[in-house]
């Protein structure tokens, strides 16, 4: 009976054996990851024949990856939040996408090139235009676009950044400079006198930039994320903008 009682050098192995293995089980379970059963028949089969050749298969899913084409923020914070916003209020979203491209474009003009003190009122107007205007009219104005331009071939991108380029760009860079005076209380006149001044070097401007932008824009950028890409782009062009458009 006391014999029995001693554990042998086996007994002993075996325990320490499960103690070591229980663990990784629990483990294994708490990810899910399982041997599927197919591959359990195949290893029994080759068991069973030993002259049968060990089949190896390629797994077409793992549950310890995530599933790629579900949309996730990555190393950019809020990009999935932004992505679903984008899907649910898209107008909102690109308003609010050019209100910190402006804002941002306008805040880096006044820091590193203008100098002196910092104009509050312009920042605020700047802000307040991609807001109100060059997110919501590039929402429509792409969709617009989109619809009646399909494809990203050769000849889509080009006919599309012609049409952003000729038509677009002058009617944007107007509105710009009436938006402008307006805030600033100037009559009609002096609006006008400000288009005829400034809109071909605003226009030219936009020509030294934005053709080679929107190609990449048109050819590889999906149609929600366009106004993203181009605020993006755009920051640095709303520094020239804001100089340009705040002159005497």
């Amino acid at each position: 009976f006391l014999d029995c009682c001693v554990p042998t050098p086996y007994s002993a192995k075996m325990k320490l054996t499960a103690i070591l293995v229980a663990p990784l089980l629990v483990a294994t379970s708490a990810f899910g990851v399982q041997q599927p059963a197919s591959s359990v028949s195949v290893h029994k089969r080759a068991s069973q024949n030993p002259l049968a050749k060990p089949a190896f298969r390629k797994a077409e899913k793992s549950a310890l990856f995530r599933d790629p084409t579900v949309t996730r923020g990555g190393a950019v914070p809020g990009w999935a939040a932004y992505n679903e916003q984008l899907d649910k209020n898209p107008l909102t979203a690109k308003a609010c996408t050019s209100l910190v491209g402006w804002a941002l474009g306008d805040l880096l003009a006044q820091i590193f090139i203008a100098g002196g003190p910092f104009d509050m009122k312009r920042f605020i107007t700047l802000s307040i235009f991609g807001f109100i205007y060059h997110g919501p009219s590039g929402h429509y104005f792409y969709n617009w676009l989109d619809s009646k331009v399909e494809g990203t071939d050769a000849k889509a991108v080009f006919t599309k950044v012609a049409i952003d380029q000729v038509f677009w760009c002058p009617i944007f860079m107007s509105v710009f400079f009436a938006y402008l005076g307006l805030v600033n209380g100037d009559g009609f006149a002096a609006i006008g006198s400000k288009i005829r001044t400034d809109l071909l070097s605003a226009c030219q401007g936009s020509w030294k930039v934005w053709p080679i932008v929107h190609a990449v824009n048109f050819k590889f950028i999906s149609n929600k994320h366009r106004l993203v890409f181009i605020n993006g782009v755009q920051i640095a062009f709303n520094m020239f903008l804001s100089i340009i458009g705040t002159k005497s």
